[in-house]
């Protein structure tokens, strides 16, 4: 099967997605989101998430179906993200792709979530060069990954080992008075700001730490206390220059480090995705870095570089394409789900 067509779900953490792919052609995206719903909480909750996926799956899918200009009958196989993610929200997404398998008796692929924000590259700029080197930034997740064969082998070279640069952008605009997800209100204040006003602290860049690993714990510690001192001492917080420093200091720490294992393993492509991708200064800073070192920057639109289904299908799609067996019938959500379990 050279092109399958293939129907994924995403139910990771608060948007319903559901995409339809070609091969490596994106026919449809449709989304759902309940993030209105956790902004007053400053933060996805669980129970919150799952309910609005059960609610809005059906419709979206039917949506999906019919920006595709498809029937679910004429779907080759059925991919859903089976972790990591929040348990509630991932076997929502589980049940239903279970659903339509069965019914179409269709094959079930279960996918890792961090895979897919690595295989939805290929949907924008074509197949993906193997070796490459992907740099994952979200909410949940920070992460470096050497990718020799997507499909099959997909090893983790660094992780947070603290707060996710998602969760830090998050935190750092609640203190500043920002509303919920943080990170695009932070771009667009940064823009108005002095990158260079507040020198904060760059975590794990001594030469005993560990070279790929993140830490952003200290960070949002350091603004919040910067914050606080310049409040106390009634002066204006000068809101600008905050949020570029630190996202500065964010995209600094993560862009020498990206580099830094490319040179160290030999890799000449570089990957960047995940929701944090979409920030302006991460993705000119990884565009002038890895021009400096003759590195090629891939880099997905901001839209698919958040969760999204058609992450899913285009892995699912990678997957059938591979001949790779599909997963049992019994398949269930792992929400730590080890980024070297490419499917399930």
């Amino acid at each position: 099967m050279s092109e399958p067509l293939v129907l994924g779900f995403e139910t990771s953490c608060d948007e319903t997605g559901v995409g339809v792919v070609r091969g490596q052609t994106l026919l449809a995206d449709a989304l759902a989101t309940s993030m209105a719903e956790h902004e007053r909480f400053g933060g996805v909750v669980p129970e919150i998430a799952s309910r609005a996926h059960l609610e809005a799956m059906v419709p979206t899918v039917h949506r999906a179906l019919a920006e595709a200009g498809v029937r679910a009958s004429d779907v080759d196989a059925v991919a859903v993200t089976a972790g990591p993610g929040l348990t509630g929200a991932l076997l929502v997404g589980l049940a239903a792709a279970k659903a339509y398998a069965l019914a179409l008796d269709k094959p079930l692929y279960g996918v890792n979530h961090l895979a897919a924000h690595v295989a939805v590259d290929e949907l924008q700029h074509g197949r993906l060069a193997e070796p490459s080197l992907a740099l994952l930034v979200s909410g949940g997740h920070s992460s470096l990954l050497l990718v020799p064969d997507l499909a099959r082998e997909v090893t983790s070279l660094g992780r947070t080992i603290d707060d996710a640069a998602g969760e830090a952008f998050d935190k750092v605009a609640r203190v500043l008075g920002m509303p919920f997800p943080g990170g695009p209100p932070i771009d667009r204040a940064a823009r108005d700001g002095d990158a260079s006003a507040i020198d904060f602290p760059r975590g794990l860049t001594g030469p005993r730490d560990a070279p790929y690993d993140f830490s952003f714990s200290g960070l949002k510690t350091a603004v919040a206390r910067w914050v606080e001192a310049r409040r106390r001492a009634g002066e204006p917080v000068p809101v600008a220059d905050v949020a570029a420093s630190f996202q500065e200091a964010v995209a600094d720490v993560l862009t020498a480090k990206a580099v830094r294992a490319c040179r160290d393993s030999g890799v000449d492509h570089l990957v960047l995705g995940g929701g944090v991708a979409a920030n302006s200064r991460l993705r000119a800073l990884a565009e002038e870095r890895c021009a400096a070192a003759g590195i090629v920057l891939r880099v997905p639109s901001p839209r698919l570089c958040t969760d999204n289904g058609a992450m899913v299908a285009a892995l699912g799609s990678r997957l059938v394409a591979a001949g790779v067996a599909p997963s049992a019938p019994d398949l269930g959500a792992d929400s730590s789900l080890p980024i070297d379990v490419v499917t399930r």
